[in-house]
């Protein structure tokens, strides 16, 4: 235990602990956005989909625990990362160079990370949380896409997910070692790939609900 607690209070630990989480983000951003695509298949079959997963019962509850026990430990570990360098760099740069790697996207992660936590405290309570008896969960989406205003909110959220994830999917395997120039551009290639995977695949839901 004492190793466990000295490792993660170093800085390194809790480099690895972003990292670790914030795959385990990458794959349930995967999974989740591939039973999301049932939508295109209509009411019936979304809906055959939702309640297949809601059969699965303690599985889906342990999963969620381990979501939310993830997303804690990312949040806290980020934010206090954040703090660290801040405080250790009092003096800002008089001019913001993108050398050394640095991206739009590496430069905005403590706020995307801010803003992906606000928009998914807001999609449960508006989604997960909601009242579902006597209506479905497609037809839930389908009213709450019928909103202009949602699906904007929606959509953008989506743009700043993809901006967080072009970022930290590959920095995470920088973590972990893999930093070889033979894999790096192969591994930050499919980190953008991904990330429009997400940006577009989440996206695109809404508007499509807003337009069917």
């Amino acid at each position: 235990m004492n190793w466990f607690v000295q490792t993660f209070a170093s800085s390194i630990g809790k480099k690895w602990m972003m990292a670790v989480t914030g795959l385990g983000f990458c794959v349930f951003l995967t999974t989740h956005l591939a039973g999301n695509l049932f939508i295109y298949g209509g009411r019936d079959a979304f809906n055959a989909y939702a309640e297949h997963l809601h059969s699965l019962g303690p599985l889906v509850t342990i999963s969620e625990l381990g979501l939310f026990a993830f997303a804690i430990l990312h949040v806290a570990t980020g934010l206090i990362l954040f703090y660290q360098n801040f405080v250790s760099r009092p003096d800002r740069y008089a001019v913001n160079k993108t050398g050394g790697g640095r991206t739009i996207g590496s430069r905005t992660m403590p706020y995307t990370g801010l803003i992906i936590l606000a928009f998914v405290v807001f999609h449960l309570i508006n989604f997960h949380f909601v009242d579902k008896s006597g209506t479905t969960i497609y037809d839930i989406l389908a009213q709450a896409f019928a909103s202009p205003v949602y699906v904007l909110l929606y959509v953008l959220a989506m743009v700043v997910t993809a901006f967080h994830v072009s970022h930290g999917f590959w920095s995470a395997f920088q973590t972990f070692g893999v930093n070889h120039p033979k894999y790096m551009p192969f591994i930050m290639g499919a980190s953008i790939a991904f990330s429009l995977v997400v940006g577009l695949g989440f996206g695109f839901l809404p508007i499509y609900l807003a337009i069917v």
